[in-house]
Parts: structure tokens; C-alpha cells; sequence
């Protein structure tokens, strides 16, 4: 059966609002887009990845479809929005269907109308509680391009996005889609600051993935989307494995096993074995746990061969669009301008984890010396949901 190929990526991100801009910063200049700010978190400054853009106007859609995150999501696709406009002309409006990953959608939204309310007692004349549905980035998407087909949103934390992808692969599979617009999107609000907070797992500083002073992880937004078909394209979606673990709301199960059987169901469908994937994406989130967790398991599956590296000081942790945009940022570094295959570099202190074992960790500035070809793409979610992508270029 034909491949099927992610063939155009629309992203925005802290590291930057386009391709250009974000391929810049990460493979040559190896520049955090994560800054200091108390906007989410009254009295308190934190580092947040934030988009700096100005966001496309939603004005062309009902008052419930118009929140910050469909303003993302607009973004991104506004960058590929020809190709996608060609394919449903190509395949037909309802042959080509959205799926999407999400946590926060409109909340931020929801967050400015509570504090009109308590004020005024009164909602705000432009709040509509459909702005906070988890729906709404999807049927925001539709609404836009005018598409009939399946139209969906996943929302299971930190793997979203990812799931999202595997779940647009089955669409074209099994016949009901020719082409799907998928990807995922997530906007900074107080609520999920304060939540991870909460649960002490915010550092006060950049991010530090597997260093033995790592505290836990930045909140980051941004958005990623992807065309995907059976059309021929440089980059293909090879593999994808999903697992839950059941184990604990909010922590990994240590012996990594769920997240073993996702890596694992992603490298048996791409057809290829652990020694072919040329970097590994990690979920790295910098906290004290997913890292011993993932970094365990990593050495067990890859040793010391395949390059590794987090990019969550890059872009912070975006939580349902994590796995598109880490997807995204591979697909980058996999395209014809790169043919030295410079990697995506791990940011951190450079103190290592005695009790975790040795990676191969990508040097800012470190490349192949040859085009990346396979890249493996981890997100591990709360509540156990873990989804792993493999991507492989043609």
C-alpha cells in the first residue's frame, strides 16, 4: 500500500512564525525562544514559551470559533492554506477531513470573562462559552476551508497532536479521507500555569532535560498542521504507536513499559528496527521523573547510536500541540536545505545525571554529514498516553 506523506507544514512557535525563521534559530544559531514573564502568573515571573505575531483576524467566524488558539491554528495554516485550498479541489470537500490535538483550546477566553464577571457581573458582550470546547479549533478549520469530511479534535495532554496524526493516517487508510489537514494547537493560559504549578512542576528558569539539576518544565503555545497524502512529498509518516499506561494520573510508570510498546508498535510499522532511526525527538520535559523514565528506556532501545536530543528548552512545553510541533521541527530538519542533516541540539547545563545512563545528546551545531533520514518523535502524556511517530525520508 502507498505511503503516506506529510507533503506541507504550517508552523508558529516561541522559536519563531515561520519555517524559515524557526530552521534558523534551531540548527544555526541554537536559540531558546523562551523568555521571562508574569502574565500568566499575577506576582510571579516565569519562563513561558510565548508566540510574538500578530495573529490573523477571525472575524469571518461566529463569535464561538473565535478564541487566541483558533487565531494560532490560523496562523499555521495561513502558511500552507494554496496547497490546502488545491487538494480539496483536487479530492473534493468532503474527502478531505481535520483532525486536530488539543488541551487548552479557548480557556484563556473563559479566564477573561470570569474576571469581566466578577467586576461587572456581567459577561463580556464578545464571550461565548463554545470558545473553551475542545472542538472548536477543528470546527474552526472547517468553517474557514469549507470542508465536509470527518472533523475532530483529540485531547489527551501532552500526546494530542500526536495521536492526532496517527489518527489522520487512518482516515486515508481506510479509504474515508484522500488528503487530511492535522496537527495540533495550544495557547498559554493562567489555568494551566497555576495546574502545573500545583503540582510543583514549573522551574523558575529555562528547562534543563536529563541534567541533574533539572526541576521541571516551561509552558510554551504555538501551533503546527500538516497536509497529509498519499501524494508523493520528501517526508513520509512511516510509523506511529500508541499505548496507555495506566499507571498513575500525572506520573510515568517507571519501568517505561507503556511507552516501550508505543516506540516499538511505531518501528514495526515503519518496518525498521531501533539501529536505523538517525535521532530520536524526546518527550524530555525536564522533569525529575519523565526523564529518568524516558532516558532508561532510550539507552535499553537506541544505546549510545542514535542521536538524541529534547527541544522543549527551545519552544517549552506545549502541551496538546507538543507532538505536532516536535514533528514538525523533525520534518524541518529532514527537507532538501539541510543535506548535511544538522540536528535539532539538546540545550541544557551539561551536568550529567549520575544515575541516568550515557545518551548521545546533539551538540548545538552537530550533523550527520549526510540528510537525516529516519527520526523517531516521542510524546508521554499524563494519565499514561503515550503516541511515538517515526518519520523517514523518501
Amino acid at each position: 500500500m502507498s505511503m503516506l506523506y506529510l507533503n506541507q507544514l504550517g508552523i508558529i512557535c516561541p522559536l519563531g512564525n515561520s519555517r524559515g525563521e524557526i530552521t534558523s534559530r534551531m540548527l544555526e544559531d541554537a536559540r531558546s525562544g523562551i523568555g521571562m514573564t508574569d502574565a500568566y502568573s499575577a506576582g510571579r515571573s516565569l519562563p513561558l514559551g510565548r508566540v510574538d505575531a500578530d495573529l490573523p483576524s477571525l472575524d469571518h467566524l461566529p463569535l464561538r470559533e473565535r478564541s487566541r488558539n483558533n487565531r494560532l491554528a490560523l496562523a499555521a495554516l495561513e502558511q500552507i492554506r494554496p496547497a490546502v485550498d488545491a487538494a480539496i479541489e483536487q479530492f473534493g470537500h468532503n474527502r478531505v477531513g481535520i483532525v486536530i490535538g488539543t488541551s487548552t483550546s479557548g480557556i484563556a477566553e473563559s479566564e477573561a470573562a470570569l474576571r469581566h464577571h466578577s467586576l461587572n457581573a456581567s459577561f463580556p458582550e464578545l464571550f461565548h462559552y463554545g470558545q473553551q470546547e475542545l472542538g472548536s479549533p477543528a470546527a474552526m478549520l472547517a468553517l474557514t476551508l469549507g470542508t465536509t469530511g470527518p472533523s475532530y479534535v483529540h485531547s489527551s495532554a501532552c500526546a494530542s497532536s500526536a495521536k492526532a496524526l496517527a489518527s489522520a493516517a487512518r482516515l486515508i487508510k481506510m479509504g474515508v479521507c484522500d488528503a487530511v489537514l492535522t496537527g495540533g494547537v495550544d495557547s498559554l493560559c493562567a489555568f494551566t500555569v497555576a495546574g502545573f504549578m500545583a503540582l510543583e512542576s514549573v522551574s523558575a528558569t529555562q528547562c534543563n532535560p536529563l541534567s541533574m539539576h533539572r526541576n521541571g518544565i516551561n509552558i510554551g503555545e504555538g501551533a503546527a498542521l500538516f497536509l497529509m497524502s498519499r501524494e508523493p512529498a520528501t517526508v513520509a509518516l512511516r510509523g506511529w504507536g500508541e499505548s496507555s499506561d495506566g499507571y498513575h494520573m500525572s506520573a510515568p510508570d517507571p519501568t517505561g513499559s507503556g511507552a516501550r510498546l508505543a516506540i516499538e508498535n511505531a518501528l514495526g510499522r515503519a518496518g525498521i528496527s531501533a539501529a536505523q532511526i538517525d535521532y530520536v525527538n524526546l518527550h524530555g520535559t525536564a522533569t525529575v521523573q519523565n526523564d529518568a523514565m524516558e532516558s532508561r528506556l532510550t539507552h535499553a532501545l537506541f544505546g549510545e547510536a542514535a542521536a538524541v536530543s529534547s527541544t522543549k528548552p527551545f519552544t517549552g512545553h506545549t502541551l496538546g500541540a507538543a507532538g505536532a510541533i516536535e514533528a514538525g521541527l523533525c520534518w524541518l530538519a529532514m527537507q532538501d536545505g539541510n543535506p548535511a542533516g544538522k540536528l535539532p541540539p539538546h540545550l541544557w547545563d551539561g551536568a550529567a545525571d549520575p544515575g541516568l545512563p550515557v545518551l548521545n545528546l546533539v551538540e548545538p551545531g552537530s550533523s550527520l554529514g549526510r540528510p537525516l533520514r529516519w527520526c523517531l518523535s516521542n510524546s508521554f502524556a499524563f494519565g499514561g498516553a503515550n503516541a511515538c511517530l517515526v518519520l523517514g525520508r523518501e
